[in-house]
């Protein structure tokens, strides 16, 4: 069976889970870990410091969540010395486990993903989210460098909802842009 990469792109082996749901009250205080939250199209997570002020351009609502792979906690605790690392200690708002977390945006500019989280909510990832300095405060020596390569995804959400740690975190469908 042939396949072309716009064909491998859109293949995943199954869904994945919503592991964690983070909350950053304010930019500069700890955040917090929910079990549930209103997501809203041009807000983001409500209680996110980053829902105080709507956003109405593509561009800047393209941050509206950060996402990171539950997997690398892992990896970014072993490669600073430490145990696997909270996900509160890395300010991501929702991590996600059994599915690539890097794979979840198109390679192709003419085409979005466009993934289902629970019931309602749908996002579209629209870049990598990489590692702020503050990493290295929270992590120690190295923390920057941990997460390079590993800080995650940012996504805007298309349809909003409640979202649950336990939901099923699926590609609804590719569109084509433009």
């Amino acid at each position: 069976m042939s396949s072309t990469l716009r064909d491998l792109v859109r293949r995943f082996q199954g869904s994945g889970r919503l592991d964690a749901i983070v909350l950053r009250p304010d930019r500069l205080k700890d955040a917090v870990s929910v079990q549930e939250v209103s997501a809203e199209p041009g807000l983001g997570l409500i209680g996110d410091h980053r829902s105080l002020r709507l956003r109405r351009t593509d561009a800047q609502r393209h941050r509206e969540l950060s996402l990171i792979q539950a997997e690398h906690l892992s990896l970014i605790g072993a490669w600073t010395g430490q145990a696997p690392i909270a996900p509160e200690r890395l300010r991501r708002n929702l991590v996600i486990s059994g599915i690539n977390v890097a794979a979840m945006h198109s390679l192709f500019r003419q085409e979005r993903f466009v993934w289902r989280i629970g019931e309602s909510v749908r996002i579209e990832v629209t870049g990598p989210c990489p590692p702020c300095s503050r990493m290295e405060d929270e992590l120690g020596e190295g923390g920057y460098a941990a997460l390079r390569g590993h800080g995650g995804a940012t996504a805007l959400i298309v349809a909003g909802g409640v979202l649950r740690v336990g939901d099923t975190v699926s590609l609804e469908l590719e569109t084509a842009v433009g």
